[in-house]
């Protein structure tokens, strides 16, 4: 009689000891995908609170200096964050010079991180010869910063085009919600151009970028 009592409670503890429910309803841990994605989808949520303002720039690096006039210098430099219909998916920051509305800067959200793309047009809205370049992040990068080297079709439009220095560059943006916003252009020679935005003081809307239907 006793070895038939027993045998129930016996049977009880093993299955215990072989993980009951609670086991089976751990969280899964996340995946390094999953880890390593989140970076890019702060740092999208972080420039999207700024959508639909304006803020000006000023250069804060532009070395070496060039022996020609830096189309740049002494011009209001403003950024305008657009396109924020889908801001998880991606955004649309206008980078005007002066009078010159001819850069847009594009951020896409891709499965590994993040994609910018230069887009150049003319005042007719027509693209430029040289228009979407730019590269996708190779690494997780940060919330508050992401860099993106060349890719492999700017670098053969580059070629073809005749602008053999730019076949090494890597250009890397940084924001720190309410404070500030930089655009980095850096090659290995030593070439570093930055211009940083002021994201305190919203300015007056620029017009479209050109290209733009509204």
């Amino acid at each position: 009689m006793k070895n038939h009592t027993f045998l129930p409670l016996l049977l009880l503890l093993a299955a215990c000891s072989h993980g009951g429910p609670a086991a089976d309803s751990a969280p899964a841990a996340s995946t390094a995908t999953d880890v390593a994605q989140a970076p890019a989808d702060a740092f999208l949520a972080a420039i999207a609170r700024h959508c639909g303002q304006a803020y000006a720039g000023r250069i804060v690096a532009n070395a070496p200096a060039s022996a020609t006039p830096d189309p740049f210098e002494g011009k209001a430099l403003v950024m305008h964050v657009r396109g924020c219909d889908e801001p998880a998916s991606g955004l649309r920051i206008p980078f005007h010079v002066g009078d010159d509305h001819s850069r847009t800067w594009v951020l896409t959200r891709t499965g590994g991180g993040l994609r910018l793309k230069h887009d150049h047009r003319h005042a007719d809205g027509s693209p430029d010869p040289v228009t979407m370049y730019g590269g996708d992040t190779a690494d997780a990068g940060s919330a508050t910063r992401q860099a993106f080297p060349v890719d492999a079709d700017s670098v053969a439009m580059f070629e073809r085009e005749g602008l053999k220095a730019s076949v090494v560059n890597t250009w890397a943006m940084e924001i720190e919600p309410g404070r500030r916003f930089l655009y980095e252009l850096a090659r290995p020679d030593g070439r570093l151009f930055q211009v940083e935005f002021d994201l305190s003081a919203p300015v007056a809307l620029p017009p479209a970028p050109w290209g733009a239907d509204s």
